[in-house]
């Protein structure tokens, strides 16, 4: 094979020599990416270097020199690459001898039927230019000598690079605007089935905009990966060039096996891979880049007033979040006394902390965490579980900080079997996403449903694992059965939970499907979706997954018909299944702590308390060894016991928020305890709870709050609206409007209201003041925190121990509701 030296010194310098150098280069196949890119920037270096000094010396000018700028000023030429030249001059000789130079180096360039942008400046003008026009300011940041005076092109290089420090606070934001106008014409790289790979975002004009920033000085974009990920998508542009013959960036479908096969992958959708993953790349580095920029400009604006009045630098604010988590100057970092190594669950809480507070979370953060977070356990604790919930609950917020955690390795290490669908392209042309984003975006339209099911922490989790299948062969329902119901074990679920997950992904396509494929006036066909459902739950999730999948899909595969179709299925088969409804159960006996408990409450005639650590049993180590004996703390629980009154309720709950205790699970029942009397009632309020940070307070201060509570001198409410005015309104993730309903046919002895709504401080004490206000007796209260959700029933009855009419019950319902929205 002939090497470049030799190729070099067979070549003369006109136009033939050149092409038929150039040519024999472009067919080495044992030379490709970055080698023949600047193997041809050479040769191509060498030949106008040739042209220009001939032409310099015939046209007697001095004081010019050819500039490359742009790719080209890079050393990147791909095969049909344009050359950008810049044909620099002082000024002296006269404009018709550099009009003669310029053509004598032009227009063999044009001969040979390559594409040539080219301008004639003297170092003014260029100057002049690049300040009007900021695409050929950002070409020439990349200016490089290939002929004539070099003293004049170092001068020039210097004063463009000069300028563009000096005016980088007003042209950046420019920079930035250009980038996002480009991306919303050109799309997403990394979702598109035909992308252009210099256009799109994530492409190689974000990568060049990365290296301008990079050269203000103001900020630098995350090196990791960055270099490989823009070689990459040189090396498809290249293969692209030489299979079509043009000077082309669109991948087309057409062209995609024929570029795979010259890069030598398997097929088109191992190319489309390997292009998604490096846009993805660059994608996020603009993101933490653009960030970056916008934070150092907006701190420049503001410090010289903070100075001025504070007479100094001031500290940076740090708002606590979650535990470990802070919020510092609109990112989301990890506080000063958060141990990464030591705590499994930080980035989960982190995660679920910036998505749902509306920030992002800091690059410095994401990385400390994949490298120093200690690894969860299997299956992983009751918070980890919580917090993956949080995180996917928190609606478009997820995506970013999803994205973020991805970008470094931690979603694959949670979940080891996303790697398999991670940056996977879907050829169907209805589908917006590849098949993780897809997930994703699925989970976030679950989100905004979560109030029509009774189990959102199911639903979420179900969205995200829908299509886990589509990693493996065959039909991805059934290989995602199987990887949902592991998946499912692994974060922690129970064995009931783990099978409604494991049917809910198999079948995520049969309501669509029957309903738009089948009769439904045929007693058969809903009879057989009812005996793959099972279950009303079930059914409720499949309901709300089909929506969201849909929706998550794009335009094409949701419609107000489709949404009919599948809502009069579902009610179809809920009345087929409805015969299987569980009877109310039977309510359990109070443990030994609990009757202790109420009898000293009975006696004293006031609150008792007791607060225990909760912690889950020992589990099989990860390699089976045996087991680790380390419990693992999964909250508190706090027991309360005191003599039946109104207004216990809200009063307990309301402490509890105000010592910033988030309640998890609460059960409030009341017992019978004989007396000498008779009998007397005792309310048992069970609480799951977990500091929102800091310590815990002690059961001394809640019993005494409790107290004055219940006597009407603590004003709960108040106490509350103070804190929270105290606080700036977060822009964080705008969640769904609460749900209060009526459950029907839910008890023979009490009338169940049904509260779905944002977990929020304060949310059960405003549920239990609406639930006083109206006069009602609560029967038993079972209340759960799912992620973000608060998913909680209320068995109420009239005064006299009876369910509440249908019309009252309605109004009920509607009441808490104006109350929870207000």
């Amino acid at each position: 094979m002939t090497s470049l030296e030799e190729t070099t010194e067979q070549t003369d310098s006109g136009p033939s020599g050149y092409a038929a150098a150039r040519l024999r280069l472009l067919q080495e196949k044992a030379r490709s990416g970055p080698p023949r890119r600047a193997a041809l920037a050479r040769l191509t270096d060498d030949w106008l270097n040739a042209l220009f000094t001939t032409a310099a010396r015939e046209t007697s000018v001095q004081g010019a020199a050819l500039v490359a700028v742009g790719g080209y000023g890079r050393g990147e030429l791909s095969p049909r690459s344009d050359l950008d030249l810049l044909l620099l001059h002082d000024g002296k000789s006269s404009p018709a001898a550099v009009a003669a130079l310029a053509d004598r180096v032009w227009y063999p360039v044009w001969d040979l039927g390559l594409a040539l942008d080219h301008s004639v400046r003297t170092p003014a003008e260029v100057r002049r230019t690049a300040a009007d026009d900021l695409k050929v300011q950002l070409g020439l940041l990349d200016a490089r000598h290939i002929a004539g005076d070099l003293g004049l092109v170092t001068g020039v290089r210097t004063a463009v690079l000069a300028d563009w420090r000096n005016t980088a606070a007003k042209r950046l934001p420019a920079l930035d605007e250009l980038c996002r106008e480009r991306a919303e014409r050109q799309g997403e790289l990394q979702f598109l089935l035909e992308p252009d790979l210099k256009e799109a975002r994530g492409g190689l004009r974000d990568a060049t905009a990365l290296r301008a920033v990079a050269a203000s000085w103001l900020a630098d974009a995350p090196r990791e990966g960055l270099a490989d990920a823009r070689r990459r998508l040189l090396d498809a542009r290249d293969a692209l060039h030489l299979t079509t013959g043009r000077a082309t960036d669109r991948l087309a479908l057409q062209e995609q096996d024929t570029v795979a096969t010259e890069l030598g992958l398997l097929d088109a959708d191992a190319l489309l891979r390997q292009v998604y993953e490096a846009a993805r790349t660059v994608s996020y580095a603009s993101d933490v880049t653009w960030r970056e920029v916008n934070r150092v400009l907006r701190s420049r604006s503001v410090r010289p007033r903070l100075r001025a009045m504070l007479g100094g630098k001031p500290a940076p604010d740090r708002t606590p979040l979650a535990e470990g988590v802070v919020e510092q100057d609109g990112e989301v970092v990890l506080a000063r006394t958060a141990r990464p190594e030591r705590d499994s669950v930080l980035p989960l809480r982190a995660a679920a902390a910036a998505a749902q507070a509306g920030l992002p979370i800091s690059l410095h953060a994401v990385r400390r965490l994949a490298v120093a977070a200690k690894p969860l356990p299997v299956p992983w604790p009751a918070e980890a579980r919580e917090e993956l919930v949080t995180l996917l609950g928190a609606g478009e917020s997820t995506v970013p900080v999803w994205e973020a955690l991805e970008a470094e390795g931690l979603i694959s290490g949670l979940l080891p079997d996303w790697e398999r669908v991670r940056c996977r392209p879907q050829r169907n042309p209805v589908h917006t996403w590849t098949v993780d984003r897809h997930l994703v975006e699925t989970a976030v339209q679950a989100s905004s449903l979560t109030r029509r099911v009774g189990r959102p922490d199911l639903l979420l989790v179900c969205a995200l694992l829908h299509d886990i299948g589509k990693g493996w062969p065959g039909d991805h329902s059934v290989a995602g059965e199987v990887i949902a119901r592991d998946v499912a074990a692994r974060i922690g679920f129970d064995r009931e939970d783990m099978a409604v997950i494991a049917t809910v992904v198999r079948h995520h396509l049969l309501l669509i499907d029957t309903a738009t494929r089948r009769d439904l006036d045929d007693p058969a066909t809903v009879g057989s979706v009812a005996a793959r459902v099972g279950s009303l739950t079930t059914l409720e999730l499949l309901h709300a997954l089909t929506e969201a999948d849909a929706l998550a899909t794009g335009p094409a595969a949701w419609s107000s018909w489709r949404a009919s179709l599948v809502t009069d299925l579902v009610a179809r088969v809920a009345a087929v299944l409805a015969g299987d409804d569980p009877a109310e159960p039977e309510p359990t006996a109070p443990s030994a702590e609990q009757e202790r408990l109420a009898v000293e409450a009975l006696r004293t005639g006031g609150p008792v308390l007791a607060l225990h650590a909760q912690t889950e049993p020992p589990r099989e180590t990860a390699d089976g060894a045996g087991q680790d004996t380390t419990p693992e703390p999964v909250g508190v629980e706090l027991l309360i016991a005191l003599p039946d009154r109104p207004g216990v309720l809200p009063a307990a709950a309301g402490v509890l928020a105000l010592h910033r205790l988030t309640v998890r699970a609460a059960d409030l029942r009341a017992v019978e305890l004989p007396t000498e009397l008779g009998t007397s009632e005792v309310l048992l309020l069970s609480w799951r709870v977990a500091a929102a940070y800091g310590s815990l307070p002690q059961a001394a201060r809640l019993r005494a709050d409790l107290v004055r509570a219940l006597d009407g001198s603590l004003d709960i409410r108040a106490r509350l609206a103070e804190r929270e005015a105290a606080y700036p309104r977060r822009r964080g993730v705008q969640a769904p409007p609460p749900r209060v309903t009526v459950a029907p046919t839910a008890s023979r002895h009490a009338t169940v209201i049904e509260v779905r709504a944002q977990d929020a401080p304060g949310l059960l004490h405003r549920i239990g003041h609406a639930l006083e206000t109206a006069a009602v007796r609560v029967r038993s209260a079972h209340v759960s925190t799912l992620g973000a959700n608060a998913v909680d029933a209320f068995y109420v009855t009239t005064e006299r121990g009876r369910p509440l009419p249908a019309a009252d019950a309605a109004e009920l319902a509607s009441a808490v509701e104006t109350a929870l929205r207000g």
